[in-house]
Protein backbone atom coordinates (compact mmCIF):
# COMPACT_ATOMS: atom_id res chain seq x y z
CA UNK A 1 0.00 0.00 0.00
CA UNK A 2 1.52 3.44 -0.97
CA UNK A 3 1.42 5.92 1.62
CA UNK A 4 0.03 9.70 0.50
CA UNK A 5 1.86 12.20 0.72
CA UNK A 6 0.57 15.68 1.17
CA UNK A 7 2.69 19.03 0.58
CA UNK A 8 2.23 18.96 4.92
CA UNK A 9 3.30 15.54 5.01
CA UNK A 10 6.42 15.88 2.45
CA UNK A 11 9.38 16.49 4.86
CA UNK A 12 8.57 14.03 7.73
CA UNK A 13 7.72 11.30 5.12
CA UNK A 14 10.72 11.64 2.72
CA UNK A 15 13.02 14.52 3.68
CA UNK A 16 13.21 13.25 7.06
CA UNK A 17 12.78 9.14 6.49
CA UNK A 18 15.47 6.67 7.71
CA UNK A 19 14.53 4.42 4.68
CA UNK A 20 14.94 4.92 0.99
CA UNK A 21 12.06 6.65 -0.02
CA UNK A 22 9.99 6.56 -3.72
CA UNK A 23 7.77 9.18 -4.63
CA UNK A 24 5.36 8.90 -7.45
CA UNK A 25 4.32 12.55 -8.72
CA UNK A 26 0.00 11.85 -10.29
CA UNK A 27 -2.89 13.16 -11.24
CA UNK A 28 -6.15 11.70 -11.51
CA UNK A 29 -6.88 12.51 -15.04
CA UNK A 30 -3.75 11.07 -16.06
CA UNK A 31 -3.58 8.20 -17.95
CA UNK A 32 0.04 6.56 -17.70
CA UNK A 33 -0.56 7.53 -13.97
CA UNK A 34 -3.58 5.41 -13.83
CA UNK A 35 -1.58 2.41 -15.33
CA UNK A 36 1.18 3.19 -13.05
CA UNK A 37 -0.94 3.36 -9.81
CA UNK A 38 -1.10 -0.33 -8.96
CA UNK A 39 2.41 -1.07 -9.77
CA UNK A 40 3.24 1.29 -7.24
CA UNK A 41 0.52 -0.45 -4.84
CA UNK A 42 1.90 -3.27 -5.38
CA UNK A 43 5.99 -2.09 -5.06
CA UNK A 44 4.38 -0.28 -1.57
CA UNK A 45 3.32 -3.63 -0.37
CA UNK A 46 6.02 -5.80 -1.14
CA UNK A 47 8.52 -3.04 0.65
CA UNK A 48 6.51 -2.38 3.59
CA UNK A 49 9.10 -1.99 6.49
CA UNK A 50 12.03 -1.92 4.15
CA UNK A 51 11.78 1.62 2.00
CA UNK A 52 8.84 3.92 2.01
CA UNK A 53 6.54 4.11 -1.02
CA UNK A 54 4.47 7.16 -1.40
CA UNK A 55 2.10 9.46 -4.13
CA UNK A 56 1.87 13.01 -4.72
CA UNK A 57 -1.52 14.24 -6.00
CA UNK A 58 0.26 17.12 -8.04
CA UNK A 59 -3.26 18.76 -8.43
CA UNK A 60 -3.84 18.98 -5.23
CA UNK A 61 0.09 19.35 -3.71
CA UNK A 62 2.14 21.82 -5.75
CA UNK A 63 4.74 23.21 -4.17
CA UNK A 64 7.25 19.57 -3.71
CA UNK A 65 6.31 18.79 -7.45
CA UNK A 66 7.46 22.40 -8.24
CA UNK A 67 11.11 22.31 -6.00
CA UNK A 68 12.33 18.96 -7.34
CA UNK A 69 11.43 20.02 -11.21
CA UNK A 70 8.19 18.27 -11.62
CA UNK A 71 6.86 18.99 -15.55
CA UNK A 72 5.72 15.68 -16.81
CA UNK A 73 3.92 13.39 -15.25
CA UNK A 74 3.39 10.38 -13.81
CA UNK A 75 7.57 10.94 -12.03
CA UNK A 76 8.46 9.14 -10.16
CA UNK A 77 11.61 10.20 -7.84
CA UNK A 78 13.69 7.79 -5.38
CA UNK A 79 15.34 9.77 -2.02
CA UNK A 80 17.95 8.82 0.22
CA UNK A 81 18.47 10.96 3.11
CA UNK A 82 16.61 13.73 2.28
CA UNK A 83 18.01 14.24 -1.35
CA UNK A 84 16.63 12.94 -4.79
CA UNK A 85 19.39 10.01 -5.62
CA UNK A 86 17.16 9.02 -8.41
CA UNK A 87 13.95 9.93 -11.05
CA UNK A 88 12.41 7.98 -13.99
CA UNK A 89 9.75 9.98 -16.13
CA UNK A 90 6.74 7.87 -17.96
CA UNK A 91 5.93 4.44 -16.77
CA UNK A 92 8.37 1.75 -16.54
CA UNK A 93 8.36 -1.60 -16.04
CA UNK A 94 8.18 -2.80 -12.10
CA UNK A 95 11.49 -3.95 -12.32
CA UNK A 96 12.75 -0.82 -12.83
CA UNK A 97 11.30 0.89 -9.59
CA UNK A 98 11.98 -2.22 -7.66
CA UNK A 99 15.71 -2.02 -9.14
CA UNK A 100 15.97 1.23 -7.95
CA UNK A 101 14.67 0.56 -4.94
CA UNK A 102 16.63 -2.07 -3.92
CA UNK A 103 20.16 -0.69 -4.91
CA UNK A 104 19.41 1.56 -2.15
CA UNK A 105 19.47 -0.78 0.76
Amino acid sequence: MALEITDATFEEAVLKSDKPVLVDFWAAWCGPCRMLGPIIEEIGGEYEGKAVVGKVDVDANQEFAAKYGVRNIPTVLMFQNGEVVGRQVGVSPKNAYTDAIDALL
